[in-house]
C-alpha cells in the first residue's frame, strides 16, 4: 500500500549549537549547550577554532 507523504510527521530542523569558551587557569575551552566540550588549550584562538569546527559539525 503507497503512503502519501502528507502522512509523515514534518522535523523541524535541529537548533543551532550555541558554543563559548572558558577559561580554567591558564587553559581555554570550548563548550557547547549540547554537553560537548573541547580539549584544554593554552591559546584561546584555537579553543574558538575548536567551538566553530563543532558548529559546522557537531559529530566531528
Amino acid at each position: 500500500m503507497h503512503q502519501d507523504p502528507s502522512d509523515f510527521p514534518v522535523h523541524s530542523p535541529a537548533p543551532p549549537h550555541t558554543t563559548t569558551t572558558v577559561e580554567r587557569g591558564a587553559f581555554c575551552l570550548a563548550r557547547c549547550d549540547c554537553g560537548w566540550s573541547g580539549p584544554a588549550r593554552r591559546a584561546r584562538d584555537r579553543a574558538r577554532a575548536d567551538a566553530a569546527g563543532h558548529q559546522a559539525d557537531p559529530d566531528r
